[in-house]
Protein backbone atom coordinates (compact mmCIF):
# COMPACT_ATOMS: atom_id res chain seq x y z
CA UNK A 1 0.00 0.00 0.00
CA UNK A 2 1.45 3.45 -1.05
CA UNK A 3 2.32 5.74 1.53
CA UNK A 4 2.10 9.36 1.36
CA UNK A 5 3.88 12.34 3.39
CA UNK A 6 6.40 10.43 4.68
CA UNK A 7 8.97 13.49 5.13
CA UNK A 8 8.54 16.85 6.85
CA UNK A 9 7.68 19.05 3.84
CA UNK A 10 4.90 16.59 2.57
CA UNK A 11 3.38 16.38 5.63
CA UNK A 12 3.17 20.00 5.67
CA UNK A 13 1.64 20.04 2.45
CA UNK A 14 -0.87 17.51 3.39
CA UNK A 15 -1.79 19.35 6.69
CA UNK A 16 -1.82 22.45 4.67
CA UNK A 17 -4.70 20.49 2.44
CA UNK A 18 -6.35 19.47 5.55
CA UNK A 19 -7.10 23.03 7.01
CA UNK A 20 -9.16 23.83 3.86
CA UNK A 21 -10.26 20.59 2.59
CA UNK A 22 -13.25 18.42 3.73
CA UNK A 23 -11.91 15.50 5.60
CA UNK A 24 -14.53 12.57 4.26
CA UNK A 25 -13.27 14.29 0.02
CA UNK A 26 -9.37 13.85 0.90
CA UNK A 27 -10.30 9.99 2.40
CA UNK A 28 -11.48 9.13 -0.53
CA UNK A 29 -8.67 10.74 -2.90
CA UNK A 30 -6.27 9.04 -0.70
CA UNK A 31 -7.84 5.74 -1.67
CA UNK A 32 -8.13 7.15 -5.55
CA UNK A 33 -4.27 7.27 -5.13
CA UNK A 34 -3.64 4.46 -3.33
CA UNK A 35 -5.93 1.86 -5.87
CA UNK A 36 -3.96 2.88 -8.70
CA UNK A 37 -6.61 5.20 -10.48
CA UNK A 38 -4.64 7.59 -11.48
CA UNK A 39 -3.51 7.86 -14.78
CA UNK A 40 -0.67 10.07 -16.95
CA UNK A 41 -0.10 11.87 -13.84
CA UNK A 42 2.36 14.35 -15.29
CA UNK A 43 4.60 17.60 -13.89
CA UNK A 44 5.39 20.06 -16.29
CA UNK A 45 5.50 23.85 -16.20
CA UNK A 46 4.72 24.35 -12.42
CA UNK A 47 1.32 22.29 -13.51
CA UNK A 48 0.02 19.54 -12.95
CA UNK A 49 -2.07 16.82 -15.23
CA UNK A 50 -3.46 13.65 -14.69
CA UNK A 51 -6.39 11.43 -15.93
CA UNK A 52 -8.66 10.01 -13.16
CA UNK A 53 -10.47 6.48 -13.11
CA UNK A 54 -14.05 7.13 -12.67
CA UNK A 55 -16.95 5.17 -11.28
CA UNK A 56 -19.61 3.96 -12.51
CA UNK A 57 -23.22 5.22 -10.90
CA UNK A 58 -26.54 3.73 -12.68
CA UNK A 59 -27.88 7.05 -10.33
CA UNK A 60 -26.38 9.34 -12.68
CA UNK A 61 -26.45 7.13 -15.97
CA UNK A 62 -23.12 6.76 -15.90
CA UNK A 63 -22.84 2.57 -16.87
CA UNK A 64 -19.33 2.85 -18.19
CA UNK A 65 -15.79 4.00 -16.61
CA UNK A 66 -15.57 7.65 -17.32
CA UNK A 67 -12.03 9.36 -17.03
CA UNK A 68 -11.79 12.77 -15.91
CA UNK A 69 -9.06 15.33 -16.70
CA UNK A 70 -7.66 17.26 -13.64
CA UNK A 71 -5.44 20.12 -13.54
CA UNK A 72 -3.70 21.92 -10.37
CA UNK A 73 -1.46 24.53 -10.26
CA UNK A 74 -0.23 26.70 -7.56
CA UNK A 75 0.03 30.07 -7.42
CA UNK A 76 3.46 31.11 -8.17
CA UNK A 77 6.12 33.63 -6.17
CA UNK A 78 6.84 36.66 -8.52
CA UNK A 79 10.13 37.28 -9.91
CA UNK A 80 10.95 40.22 -7.25
CA UNK A 81 10.26 38.14 -4.10
CA UNK A 82 12.04 35.16 -5.31
CA UNK A 83 15.09 37.50 -5.76
CA UNK A 84 14.31 38.54 -2.33
CA UNK A 85 14.11 35.03 -1.28
CA UNK A 86 17.59 34.30 -3.04
CA UNK A 87 19.37 37.11 -0.97
CA UNK A 88 18.05 36.26 1.97
CA UNK A 89 19.25 32.17 1.25
CA UNK A 90 22.57 33.78 0.06
CA UNK A 91 23.50 35.43 3.29
CA UNK A 92 23.14 31.18 5.20
CA UNK A 93 26.11 29.07 4.47
CA UNK A 94 23.73 26.06 5.62
CA UNK A 95 21.19 27.18 3.22
CA UNK A 96 23.34 27.44 0.72
CA UNK A 97 25.17 24.02 1.40
CA UNK A 98 22.08 21.93 1.84
CA UNK A 99 20.55 23.29 -1.28
CA UNK A 100 23.41 22.60 -3.53
CA UNK A 101 23.65 19.29 -2.64
CA UNK A 102 19.42 19.05 -3.20
CA UNK A 103 18.98 18.79 0.33
CA UNK A 104 15.90 20.41 1.33
CA UNK A 105 16.72 22.22 5.39
CA UNK A 106 14.73 22.07 7.79
CA UNK A 107 14.57 26.23 8.50
CA UNK A 108 13.81 26.82 4.63
CA UNK A 109 10.05 27.84 5.80
CA UNK A 110 11.61 30.78 8.01
CA UNK A 111 13.23 32.32 4.76
CA UNK A 112 9.73 32.58 3.08
CA UNK A 113 8.12 33.51 6.43
CA UNK A 114 10.29 36.61 7.06
CA UNK A 115 9.61 38.01 3.58
CA UNK A 116 5.22 37.32 4.11
CA UNK A 117 5.67 34.48 1.68
CA UNK A 118 5.06 30.61 1.95
CA UNK A 119 6.83 27.58 0.01
CA UNK A 120 4.29 25.76 0.80
CA UNK A 121 0.95 26.19 -0.02
CA UNK A 122 -0.68 28.38 2.85
CA UNK A 123 -4.00 28.48 1.62
CA UNK A 124 -6.79 27.54 -0.60
CA UNK A 125 -6.14 31.02 -2.81
CA UNK A 126 -2.59 29.45 -3.24
CA UNK A 127 -4.65 26.64 -5.36
CA UNK A 128 -6.21 26.60 -9.39
CA UNK A 129 -7.42 23.09 -9.49
CA UNK A 130 -10.21 21.85 -12.54
CA UNK A 131 -11.93 18.57 -13.21
CA UNK A 132 -14.21 17.53 -16.02
CA UNK A 133 -16.31 15.34 -13.28
CA UNK A 134 -19.53 16.64 -12.29
CA UNK A 135 -19.32 17.44 -9.61
CA UNK A 136 -19.73 21.14 -8.46
CA UNK A 137 -17.41 20.93 -5.35
CA UNK A 138 -13.68 21.70 -5.61
CA UNK A 139 -11.57 20.06 -4.93
CA UNK A 140 -13.22 16.74 -5.72
CA UNK A 141 -12.11 13.47 -4.49
CA UNK A 142 -10.27 13.17 -8.64
CA UNK A 143 -8.49 16.52 -7.66
CA UNK A 144 -7.53 15.48 -4.04
CA UNK A 145 -6.60 12.39 -5.04
CA UNK A 146 -3.80 14.09 -7.39
CA UNK A 147 -2.91 16.08 -4.27
CA UNK A 148 -1.42 12.50 -2.52
CA UNK A 149 0.45 11.75 -5.24
CA UNK A 150 1.63 15.38 -5.67
CA UNK A 151 3.13 15.08 -1.63
CA UNK A 152 4.43 11.54 -2.99
CA UNK A 153 6.33 13.13 -5.52
CA UNK A 154 7.21 16.24 -2.95
CA UNK A 155 8.65 13.20 -0.60
CA UNK A 156 10.67 12.10 -3.61
CA UNK A 157 11.90 15.42 -4.52
CA UNK A 158 11.51 18.85 -2.17
CA UNK A 159 12.62 20.72 -5.06
CA UNK A 160 9.00 19.91 -6.76
CA UNK A 161 7.85 22.33 -4.88
CA UNK A 162 10.16 25.19 -5.84
CA UNK A 163 9.30 24.72 -9.43
CA UNK A 164 5.72 24.89 -8.35
CA UNK A 165 6.37 27.84 -7.40
CA UNK A 166 7.99 29.24 -10.20
CA UNK A 167 11.65 28.35 -9.74
CA UNK A 168 13.25 25.51 -11.45
CA UNK A 169 15.78 23.70 -9.26
CA UNK A 170 18.84 24.40 -12.40
CA UNK A 171 17.74 28.30 -11.94
CA UNK A 172 18.05 28.24 -8.02
CA UNK A 173 20.83 26.82 -8.37
CA UNK A 174 22.06 28.95 -10.67
CA UNK A 175 21.45 31.90 -8.78
CA UNK A 176 22.69 30.90 -5.67
CA UNK A 177 26.49 30.14 -6.84
CA UNK A 178 26.06 33.52 -8.05
CA UNK A 179 26.45 34.92 -5.05
CA UNK A 180 30.17 35.44 -2.91
CA UNK A 181 28.97 33.06 -0.57
CA UNK A 182 27.59 30.20 -2.74
CA UNK A 183 30.74 30.65 -5.22
CA UNK A 184 32.84 29.39 -2.44
CA UNK A 185 30.66 27.08 -1.16
CA UNK A 186 29.94 25.57 -5.12
CA UNK A 187 33.92 25.55 -5.69
CA UNK A 188 34.22 23.41 -2.10
CA UNK A 189 31.73 20.82 -3.39
CA UNK A 190 32.83 20.33 -6.96
CA UNK A 191 36.52 20.66 -6.51
CA UNK A 192 38.24 17.03 -7.82
CA UNK A 193 38.94 14.66 -5.29
CA UNK A 194 42.40 13.52 -4.33
CA UNK A 195 44.08 11.93 -6.61
CA UNK A 196 44.16 8.18 -6.12
CA UNK A 197 47.61 6.39 -5.77
CA UNK A 198 48.94 3.62 -7.51
CA UNK A 199 47.18 0.23 -6.51
CA UNK A 200 49.97 -1.88 -4.22
CA UNK A 201 49.89 -5.97 -4.11
CA UNK A 202 49.90 -5.28 0.06
CA UNK A 203 49.41 -2.87 2.80
CA UNK A 204 52.12 -4.40 4.65
CA UNK A 205 55.97 -3.44 4.63
CA UNK A 206 58.18 -6.85 3.43
CA UNK A 207 60.87 -7.46 5.01
CA UNK A 208 64.97 -6.40 3.22
CA UNK A 209 68.01 -8.18 4.07
CA UNK A 210 70.67 -5.84 4.67
CA UNK A 211 74.43 -6.91 5.78
CA UNK A 212 75.56 -6.49 9.52
CA UNK A 213 77.96 -3.60 10.73
CA UNK A 214 81.27 -5.10 11.26
CA UNK A 215 82.23 -5.57 14.78
CA UNK A 216 85.68 -5.59 16.30
CA UNK A 217 85.23 -7.53 19.54
CA UNK A 218 82.40 -8.90 21.65
CA UNK A 219 82.93 -5.73 24.38
CA UNK A 220 81.83 -3.00 21.44
CA UNK A 221 78.98 -5.17 20.30
CA UNK A 222 77.17 -5.04 24.03
CA UNK A 223 78.69 -1.36 24.96
CA UNK A 224 79.17 0.24 21.86
CA UNK A 225 82.20 2.00 20.09
CA UNK A 226 81.39 5.41 22.13
CA UNK A 227 80.92 6.07 25.73
CA UNK A 228 77.64 6.93 27.29
CA UNK A 229 78.16 10.51 28.87
CA UNK A 230 77.73 10.66 32.52
CA UNK A 231 74.60 10.49 34.52
CA UNK A 232 73.73 14.10 35.89
CA UNK A 233 74.21 14.50 38.85
CA UNK A 234 70.42 14.56 41.27
CA UNK A 235 69.68 18.42 42.30
CA UNK A 236 68.97 18.36 46.03
CA UNK A 237 65.40 18.51 46.80
CA UNK A 238 64.84 21.82 48.50
CA UNK A 239 62.52 21.76 51.65
CA UNK A 240 61.08 24.55 53.75
CA UNK A 241 60.54 22.88 57.40
CA UNK A 242 58.00 22.79 59.29
CA UNK A 243 56.08 24.47 56.42
CA UNK A 244 52.45 23.67 57.25
CA UNK A 245 53.08 24.85 60.96
CA UNK A 246 53.88 28.32 59.63
CA UNK A 247 50.97 28.79 58.09
CA UNK A 248 49.13 28.12 61.28
CA UNK A 249 50.90 31.41 62.54
CA UNK A 250 53.72 31.83 65.54
CA UNK A 251 51.53 31.49 68.53
CA UNK A 252 48.44 29.12 68.27
CA UNK A 253 46.07 29.20 71.28
CA UNK A 254 46.89 25.67 72.30
CA UNK A 255 50.85 27.34 72.46
CA UNK A 256 51.28 28.94 76.44
CA UNK A 257 55.18 28.94 75.94
CA UNK A 258 57.22 31.80 75.90
CA UNK A 259 59.35 30.09 73.49
CA UNK A 260 58.23 30.54 69.59
CA UNK A 261 56.48 27.92 68.88
CA UNK A 262 57.61 27.85 64.99
CA UNK A 263 60.91 27.62 66.27
CA UNK A 264 60.66 24.57 68.49
CA UNK A 265 58.52 22.80 65.20
CA UNK A 266 61.14 23.58 62.90
CA UNK A 267 64.03 21.85 65.32
CA UNK A 268 61.41 19.14 65.02
CA UNK A 269 61.44 18.54 61.87
CA UNK A 270 64.53 19.14 61.42
CA UNK A 271 65.62 15.87 64.57
CA UNK A 272 63.07 13.54 62.06
CA UNK A 273 65.24 14.60 58.91
CA UNK A 274 67.95 13.68 60.16
CA UNK A 275 66.94 10.43 62.10
CA UNK A 276 65.58 9.31 58.89
CA UNK A 277 68.72 10.06 56.92
CA UNK A 278 70.73 8.11 59.77
CA UNK A 279 68.33 5.12 59.24
CA UNK A 280 69.08 4.44 55.60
Amino acid sequence: MAQFSRTWWGQRFIAALERFTDSARLGRGRSYARNGRILDYKLAKGTVTAKVRGSINPYFDVYEEPIYKTTITIKPISATDWTKVIRQIASRADLITKLLMNEMPDPIEDVFSELNLHLLPHSQSDFTTKCSCPDYANPCKHIAGVYYLLASDLDRDPFVMFELRGLSRDDLHAELVRSPLGQILASSLTSDPDIPVEPVESFYTHPTKKPAAGVTNLKEFWVGAKKLPAPLATASQTSVPALLIKKQGDYPPFWHKDASFISVMEELYERVRTKNRQMK
